[in-house]
This record gives structure tokens, sequence and C-alpha cells, in this order.
């Protein structure tokens, strides 16, 4: 358990540079000697991977619809040793979604009142100038339980409109804790999903290197770390517990997304994982007891798979005697086949009858519930879960049994059921934990 102080990095809305602000801080401030640990407020698979390269120490999602107080408790316990806490929010500061979860509504402002950290406002000031100062007073007062440690100034054009931006926020009554000067080299590369993975950075500590630089010359890091707060997590909860004892994960530029506090849990456990590459044609390890293929980007990948005959022989004679599973990406994987924005056909495992098509995007967002029609991996039938799902692809045939009764964060019914064959199990839901008993 620990008590560490901490902050939550959030902003208006998305696109206004909280993640360049994320990583440059975690960097300064470890160049400074602190044991830092990174949190991600919500669903977000990406982010924790760039904060691990950022403050060389593994980050974890905290997520008030998805979660229960018991793993909310669990994950925040992960600060142990660390000196200080910095937290990512997602979205906008009060964004959730409309219907309450196991313990709240899935918004960064949550996640900072849960654990007393005061938040760090990153206002993109282009367009405005004063005016940027009504913005984030609003973000202040909308609710004034929450802690406000000051803003960050970002995308400032010129000295003069600093002047001004500070001015507006001297008047409203607001701490300016830095003033971020634009410059358009400091975006991070993107694609359908939003940021790149981390693993496909070209070079990523070369960037973060240039980021922790950017803050050190235009941030107070003293007056940051002077606001961080923070009330250390309750009493009582545990990381999800492995779904067997040896696990061969599939880990590559096309399967990263595995939820970090899923795999800590399986560690913590003293669960063998067993990394292997599908994109460098590695079956998985012939002792292990379970497979379980991640999400990420098998579309950019479909012909490599495609030809991967040792990962695809080794995974079929696997599921003749025990299970595989695969979430979002890692499902298409174990489908018949994956079409490509081209409109070319890739044949996949063919575990499952599973044929999906990029050809025509479609955005699949948000969370998801689920209860198990059968047995999926360290679940038993009736099981709740909770995850999340973003992905464009479409499907096309999907003819094995449904794998569970799968809805929206708002209880609506949606139609990727995931899909079960014998031993093999798939979602494209990316999940997140069991539901805790009320």
């Amino acid at each position: 358990m620990t008590d560490s102080p901490g902050l939550m990095i959030s902003a208006p809305s998305s696109g206004t540079g909280k993640t360049t602000v994320m990583l440059g801080l975690l960097r300064a401030l470890a160049d400074d000697g602190l044991r830092v640990q990174a949190f991600k407020s919500g669903p977000d698979y990406i982010d924790p991977a760039f904060h691990r390269a950022a403050s060389a120490r593994a980050s974890f999602n905290l997520d008030t619809w998805a979660m229960g107080d018991g793993l909310l408790n669990a994950i925040a316990a992960q600060a142990a040793g660390a000196e200080i806490c910095i937290a990512e929010g997602s979205m906008g500061l009060y964004d959730g979604v409309a219907t309450r979860g196991q313990s709240g509504f899935g918004s960064s402002a949550e996640t900072a009142l849960r654990m007393g950290w005061p938040v760090v406002l990153v206002v993109d000031v282009s367009g405005q100038a004063q005016s940027a100062a009504a913005v984030a007073l609003g973000f202040k007062m909308y609710n004034p339980e929450l802690l406000f440690a000051g803003v960050i100034l970002n995308r400032v054009a010129s000295p003069r409109h600093e002047r001004l931006a500070r001015l507006g926020m001297e008047q409203a009554g607001l701490t300016v804790l830095g003033a971020l000067p634009r410059r358009g080299d400091l975006t991070l590369p993107e694609r359908h999903l939003g940021l790149i993975q981390a693993v496909e950075h070209p070079d990523l500590e070369a960037a973060i290197v240039g980021y922790a630089d950017f803050l050190r010359a235009h941030v107070d890091l003293d007056a940051i770390k002077a606001e961080a707060r923070g009330n250390g997590p309750g009493p009582g909860g545990a990381l999800p517990q492995p779904p067997a004892q040896r696990i061969a994960l599939a880990q590559d530029a096309a399967f990263s997304f595995a939820y970090p506090h899923l795999v800590e849990g399986w560690h913590a456990a003293g669960a063998e994982v067993l990394p292997f590459s599908p994109l460098a044609d590695e079956a998985p390890a012939k002792d292990a007891d379970l497979v379980w293929l991640p999400g990420g980007y098998p579309e950019l990948y479909a012909g490599r798979l495609a030809g991967a005959q040792t990962f695809a022989d080794g995974l079929r004679s696997h599921a003749q005697t025990r299970p595989v599973h695969g979430e979002c990406g890692g499902y298409m994987a174990l489908g018949t086949a994956l079409i490509d924005k081209d409109g070319t056909r890739h044949p996949m495992v063919g575990l499952l009858g599973l044929v999906t098509s990029y050809e025509k995007r479609k955005l699949h967002l948000g969370y998801r519930q689920a209860q198990l029609q059968t047995t999926m991996p360290g679940y038993a039938p009736g099981r709740r879960l909770r995850g999340h799902e973003f992905h464009y692809s479409t499907i096309l045939e999907q003819p094995d049994a449904p794998l569970a009764t799968v809805a929206d964060a708002d209880g609506n019914p949606v139609a990727e059921t995931g899909s079960c064959r014998g031993q093999v199990t798939g979602t494209f839901f990316h999940l997140i934990t069991a539901e805790e008993a009320a």
C-alpha cells in the first residue's frame, strides 16, 4: 500500500497535447531522481506502453466504470515505493458515459477525486487569449470538490500571446504552471486507433527526451511537485486471477493490447507468462495451458500472418486439447479470413468461422458488459464481464455459437457477441475485469 502524492494531467477535450505533457513530465521527474508511478484514467491500452517507456515503470489503467472498489484499490496499490504518481486523463476532464458502472461513470474527474489527486489542466490557447481563462475557470468551478492545481498553457503563439493568456488566468485566480510554445514537431505519430504503438515508434527514446527537455524549459517542475496530493488506495481488493498456470501470450506489433493490470495479476498469482511472436512465425509454447491472443493491428500485417505457418500449426495443435482465446485483433486472427483495406482476402488460422473486413471501415467504440453463455478461459458460464471495444472492422460472417450476450454501457445490445467453437473462444471487446459481487 502507498500514500504517494499524485496529480491528474487532464484537459478540456481530446487533442490538447496532454500526452506530450504527460510523457515529458514523467521523464523530467524521473531524471530528477524521483520514483514515478504512471496511471491512465479510462480504458486506453496504447498510452500505458508510452508511460512505461518514459518512466521505466509499468503504468496501469484506473477505470471507475469498468472496475469495482476492490480492483481500483489493488491497482492503486501498484504505486508502492513510488514518490509521486502522475495520471493521464482521457478525453475531457468530466467526460464519461451516461449510465453508472461498477463504481462510477468513467471520467477522469472521478479518478482524481477518488485518489485525492489535484488536476493540472492542459489548455490549448490557440485562437484565443484571455478567453481561455473562462474555459479553465469553468472546469475548476464545475465540481468544487475537485482539487485544482493549476493550468499549463499549450500552443502559445508568441510572448505577447502568453502575456495575454497569463493575464486572463491571473484575473480568474488560476495558477499558471507553465506555458508551452507552439511546436509542430512534438506531435506523436497516429493512425486509426489514435497513437501508433510504442513498439512501432521509429525513435521513441529520442522523442521522450525531447519532450522532457521541452517541459523543463517551459514548466515550473518544482511548483508542479509541490501541488501533488493523494489519499492512497483503500483497503482490500486484488488484481485479476490468472485463467491458467502457463499462459502463452502473443506479444509483437500485431498483438500488444493486453491491459497491464491483467498481466500483472497473472504474474502476482504465480502464473508463468510465456511471450511469443506470431509475426516472427513463432508457435506458442508446447507446454502452455492456454494461448491468449490480445488485440492489436493484425490488419496491417495480414499478409505476414497468413504466411506464418509455424504459428498457425502450433495454434491448431494446441486447440485440439487446450483452450485458446483471442481479443479483437486476436479474435480476427483466429477466424477464417481477414479482408484488408484494399479488399484483399487473407486466410487466417481458421479455428473460428469469423470473417472480418476493413475494406469499408466502420467505427465500433465503447464500453462493453457481457454475460457469458459458455466457458471462457478463467470464467464460468453466467459470469458478467466488463471490457472495451475499439476497432474499425466489419463482421461479414460470424457462424459459430455466441460466447456471450453483449451490451454497451447503457445496456443496449450489440451484435459483436464473440464466438466459441470447441476449445476456442474470442471477443471483440478487450477484457478489463469480471464484475465484483455486490
